[in-house]
């Protein structure tokens, strides 16, 4: 199997980073990608090393639809930068970050309603918290953001546990979204069983791979949106997968974040075209190996990461 080490900067600080970092692995039936972020220890990084393996060892599942509609991403940033990326985006649908770290809830409601006009009052806005609120200050922060918004879409992972998720869904009239609770969960199913969310948001790496998830959607018995973990266009072909094999597809999914990055590993990203991803695999180009290949030091990080990850799965 080759492997690759790749690194490229951030075009607007995520997530609390500035560059993104991964490995690419080619196997017989194509590229995957490993890349998980690197707070993260050998247990949690393994489900993506088994997403990896799957992309590059089996084909993906039958697609039942060509495209896939996607989000907008708009991250903490200013008001007017909202507005721009937004504007530039191309998608009807916006997917906001709330609860920043450092941030007051004015930010938020500026970024939301910058979001909403460049929109315009037909599309829709989501936003994201993150898990950063307590129940008392997400009931508060999305009854507002839901005027700001003119009516919010849902919002995502409002806090961080199953059961305060619970309780925010019961207080507010917004629908809410599972992230976290799905994905970083030992039992990703007790959102369902606590009623605590109407949506659930799947990423493919986390969960370790497209069938592992497909397996998840099928059981936990809610409408699911698929979303990116800041990959590459290898990562992100995994996720168009997933969205393509689902039976229904009734949001817009977050895929849309390698715009987020300052170049690619491919030499025809996957780009939104009218707010929808095509469905495609792309492949790396040589030539973005070289030009983004990671240096020595972190080359060898992920090398020696790797092999820990490889050892307990």
């Amino acid at each position: 199997m080759s492997v690759h080490v790749w690194s490229v900067p951030m075009r607007t600080r995520f997530r609390g980073i500035t560059v993104r970092e991964g490995v690419l692995l080619e196997g017989p039936a194509g590229w995957g990608e490993f890349s998980p972020f690197l707070e993260y220890d050998a247990p949690v990084a393994a489900p993506w090393l088994q997403a990896a393996r799957e992309a590059a060892y089996e084909p993906w599942p039958e697609a039942v639809r060509d495209t896939v509609p996607v989000n907008v991403t708009v991250p903490a940033t200013g008001a007017d930068r909202a507005h721009r990326i937004v504007a530039a985006g191309g998608c009807r649908t916006a997917k906001v970050k709330v609860a920043e770290p450092g941030q007051t809830l004015g930010d938020d409601l500026a970024r939301v309603e910058a979001v909403r006009d460049a929109l315009g009052p037909d599309g829709r806005v989501r936003v994201d918290a993150n898990g950063g609120w307590d129940v008392d200050a997400a009931v508060e922060a999305v009854r507002a953001l839901d005027r700001a918004a003119g009516g919010l879409e849902y919002v995502e992972q409002p806090c961080a546990s199953v059961e305060d998720l619970a309780a925010v869904r019961r207080l507010v009239d917004v629908p809410v979204a599972a992230d976290e609770s799905i994905r970083r969960a030992e039992d990703p199913y007790r959102v369902r069983d606590l009623a605590a969310a109407d949506v659930a948001v799947l990423k493919v790496q986390p969960l370790g791979g497209v069938r592992a998830c497909l397996r998840i959607a099928a059981d936990i018995g809610l409408p699911v949106v698929v979303s990116s973990a800041l990959e590459s266009s290898v990562g992100i072909a995994a996720g168009v997968a997933l969205a393509a094999a689902l039976p229904e597809l009734p949001y817009a999914c977050g895929l849309a974040t390698v715009q987020l990055l300052t170049d690619d590993l491919v030499a025809d990203p996957l780009l939104p075209v009218d707010g929808a991803l095509p469905v495609r695999r792309p492949v790396p180009d040589p030539a973005a190996l070289r030009r983004l290949a990671a240096d020595p030091e972190r080359t060898a990080h992920w090398t020696e990461r790797l092999a820990a990850v490889e050892d307990l799965v």
